[in-house]
């Protein structure tokens, strides 16, 4: 079985503040750092690490292609599917706080140039039965879906960033449905404050779709059909939780393709984002499996 993320590359420049800026202010930063990013580069980055045969599709701009093809290729991602497109590549502004909280600005770059052919392109590649997994920061995700579908890979759907746009998906059509609680009221109309009744509801919508909704430090939970399970978060000290959502995402899948249960899935997928948030940078804070393994024996 084959997983492959279709998503986007972005370059992540990173300031370090004090609060985020608010409007009409200038505001200082006490560091810069830029690293590779883009929600599509994160979660192949860690399903690479965490053992999955993974193939990364998506668009880069000239410039970009050694730095971003070099982290997937690093943590043992294929890059062939990849196209150069002329122009600057996806990139984002981060800010981060001393809490560990962040502010994002995207812009899709080369990330909104893929075309149809692009897309029939790398489909020709996969089966019936391998992995796709997406997020909201391409284009082409209607003609993505239907062609996956049609080809009977199982869809793994991250609504991530949520806007109106991603209310016109075909999110039935996933297989996993992998959000957090600000992803899940957009969609599900019901409060943050109220997590089961969000995954009820979503559940509802959703009847053939695995849900799985993350909860930041409630942690996370999971519902199909008639089975409901949570999962607690390992606690960590946040320094940069950026990643941290695409290691979950990467580390639960790639768990279930292990051949593990929902519940080991979510814990193993648990400590991975643990892990991450404790560290700077996006795709460069997600563990390799071997770290996750070791820190849940001395955490969970």
């Amino acid at each position: 079985m084959k997983v492959l993320v279709f998503g986007s590359l972005n370059i992540d420049y990173v300031y370090k503040v004090d609060h985020f800026a608010r409007p009409g202010e200038t505001l200082s930063s006490r560091e810069m750092n830029r690293f590779c990013g883009g929600k599509g580069l994160n979660q192949s980055v860690a399903f690479g690490r965490s053992g999955a045969e993974t193939y990364h599709a998506g668009a880069v701009g000239i410039h970009d292609w050694d730095m971003l093809t070099g982290r997937l290729k690093e943590a043992g991602v294929r890059t062939e599917l990849i196209r150069k497109k002329e122009g600057p590549s996806g990139h984002a502004i981060i800010q981060t706080t001393p809490e560990g909280e962040n502010s994002i600005i995207l812009y899709r770059g080369a990330n909104g140039r893929i075309t149809r052919e692009d897309v029939d392109f790398v489909l020709s590649h996969f089966q019936k039965g391998d992995i796709l997994a997406l997020q909201n920061e391409i284009n082409q995700l209607p003609y993505i879906m239907e062609r996956a579908k049609s080809l009977g890979m199982k869809i793994v759907m991250n609504p991530s960033p949520v806007d109106e746009e991603i209310l016109k998906l075909p999110l039935a059509s996933a297989d996993y449905l992998i959000l957090n609680e600000v992803e899940g009221e957009a969609i599900s109309k019901v409060s943050s404050r109220e997590e089961e009744g969000m995954l009820t509801e979503l559940m509802r919508l959703f009847p053939d779709t695995r849900i799985v909704l993350t909860l930041g430090k409630n942690g996370s939970l999971y519902g199909y059909r008639n089975k409901i399970c949570r999962q607690a978060a390992c606690q960590a000290k946040a320094v940069d939780t950026t990643a941290a959502g695409d290691t979950f995402t990467g580390f639960f899948m790639g768990s279930i393709i292990r051949g593990k249960s929902e519940e080991e899935a979510l814990e193993i997928a648990s400590a991975a984002a643990a892990i991450a948030v404790g560290r700077e940078g996006a795709s460069s804070s997600i563990p390799d499996l071997k770290e996750v393994e070791a820190y849940g024996r001395e955490k969970l």
